[in-house]
């Protein structure tokens, strides 16, 4: 102080005063809430001398698992469920005919509406006899190890938000994914590769974008990681021309030399040592995961198996290879996903339905049953659950006056599973005889979740991360059961 001014260092007496209580009060608070725990594990994470607690290090479930790791093959834009997997003979004869029926999509809601018959015919398939039709002539074969569910339900009618539900739980963003809560809840036991990976359509990614994949409020250790089929499996992962492995490594100690050496005169070293955490997880990437995605090793046949012969089944049977790949090697959650962008670049049918589903059913039929059968004679399926389906199914009836294209249906479409402790040949739930809305045993999004959660050895209505003082959870604060009836 000079010259009578009343400022302090730039600061009024009674702002001094005032920061100086609130400083002093912020130190009993501390001390208060570390004498009771309450800071213990960031204490420990950040003392600069003990090691670093890796986030994604693998955790016990709960109870005895019945799978390791999920495949999660999303039909983005919304496959039709009676053109695919539920038999609906009554639609065939209805055929272009107007009738009564609610339905609610992007278009509004109606009254009525024109029937559009199923445009592939059904057969039965396997010791089960499970009704498919010829779009998937591959997966077909597959039916005995497949537990259909033919009666799902899904809050919004709307692709954004009904992405997201199917992805996280809600239709809002903000929320962990579903491979951000298994990466939180059990870890991964390669600490080598990302614990939870996504692979996108070349066409691009899906409405929303990385919201399908963030980890919300938790941190983004557990959010998804964005994998190629092509070229390097992930950008900017490795080092700059001139730089080397030894000289990463030097600077990777060096960093942790510093953060311990500093422990004492820093505040909170926390994201310091989560970022040296980061970079070293990207230092193992650098060799773990060009190993773990190079299938040109594979033998010819198994490359056959998934389509990789085959220009149209290409791209996406790599991907399900890959995903067998990183599932071995211990990843828990793989996102694949079938259509991106907009309109006919996904399932999106609302115009001409046939040129559309003979697209992508014929660009994933063959790779998904290879996936199934090489998982299967591997014994990999026994620790793998395999997930098929979209945000929302499709109405039995036309959009327009004219054409073959059909609106959004979240009110009973059809998801199916396979593996991981599943029911082989069994199908569940069921929709009217249009296929218009689940009447039999309707399952909603949060039971689809609280069942992957199960068989991978976690209480779905136990596992919770405190946010926005709550205790939140993937299946919502009044929680969910898992689909019992195809648990084996």
């Amino acid at each position: 102080m000079s010259n009578g001014s009343n400022q302090f260092c730039g600061r009024t007496r009674r702002e001094f005063l005032w920061q100086m209580g609130g400083g002093f009060m912020g130190l009993g608070l501390t001390a208060m809430l570390s004498a009771d725990g309450f800071l213990a594990s960031q204490a420990r994470a950040a003392d600069g001398m003990t090691a670093f607690a890796n986030p994604l290090a693998p955790r016990k479930p709960m109870f005895a698992p019945k799978a390791k790791s999920v495949i999660f093959l999303y039909m983005y834009g919304g496959p039709s469920q009676v053109d695919t997997f539920d038999y609906k003979p009554k639609l065939y004869e209805l055929d272009g005919q107007t009738i009564p029926v609610k339905t609610k999509g992007r278009g509004g809601e109606k009254n009525e509406g024109r029937v559009v018959g199923p445009k592939w015919k059904f057969k039965q398939y396997g010791q089960c006899g499970k009704y498919v039709s010829d779009l998937f002539p591959n997966v077909a074969t597959c039916v005995d190890d497949i537990a259909f569910i033919h009666s799902m339900t899904a809050d919004s009618p709307i692709h954004g938000s009904a992405m997201l539900q199917m992805n996280t739980g809600k239709i809002l963003s903000g929320s962990p994914c579903l491979g951000s809560w298994i990466n939180y809840g059990l870890g991964s036991v390669n600490e080598n590769l990302p614990g939870f990976v996504v692979m996108l359509d070349p066409k691009g990614g899906p409405i929303s974008g990385a919201k399908n994949w963030s980890s919300g409020y938790m941190p983004a250790t557990y959010q998804g990681t964005i994998l190629r089929s092509n070229g390097a499996p992930i950008l900017d992962l490795q080092p700059p021309e001139g730089v080397s492995r030894d000289m990463q490594r030097k600077l990777l100690d060096s960093l942790g030399d510093y953060n311990a050496a500093h422990h004492a005169t820093r505040v909170d070293n926390s994201n310091l040592a989560a970022r040296i955490a980061s970079y070293e997880l990207a230092y193992k990437m650098q060799s773990s995961a060009p190993v773990a995605t190079d299938i040109d090793g594979e033998p010819e046949a198994t490359k056959e198996l998934y389509g990789l012969n085959q220009k149209r089944t290409q791209n996406f049977g790599r991907q399900c290879l890959m995903a067998r790949r990183l599932v071995q090697r211990g990843v828990r959650f793989v996102q694949i996903y079938s259509g991106g962008a907009h309109n006919d670049d996904n399932w999106d049918a609302h115009g001409d339905l046939e040129k559309n589903h003979n697209f992508h059913a014929g660009n994933t039929d063959l790779p998904i049953a290879g996936l199934l059968k090489d998982l299967k004679r591997t014994g990999l399926l026994d620790e793998t659950l395999v997930i098929w389906g979209g945000e929302f199914g499709r109405q039995p009836t036309a959009e327009y006056a004219k054409g073959t294209g059909r609106d959004h249906n979240s009110y009973g479409f059809t998801m199916w599973m396979a593996g991981g402790g599943i029911k082989g040949g069994v199908s569940v739930g069921e929709t009217d005889e249009l296929g218009a809305i689940a009447v039999v045993d309707r399952f909603h999004v949060r039971n689809l979740h609280a069942t992957v959660l199960q068989q991978l050895g976690v209480d779905p209505n136990k596992l919770s991360y405190f946010y926005s003082g709550l205790d939140q959870k993937l299946v919502g604060v009044e929680g969910a059961d898992p689909i019992q009836k195809i648990i084996a």
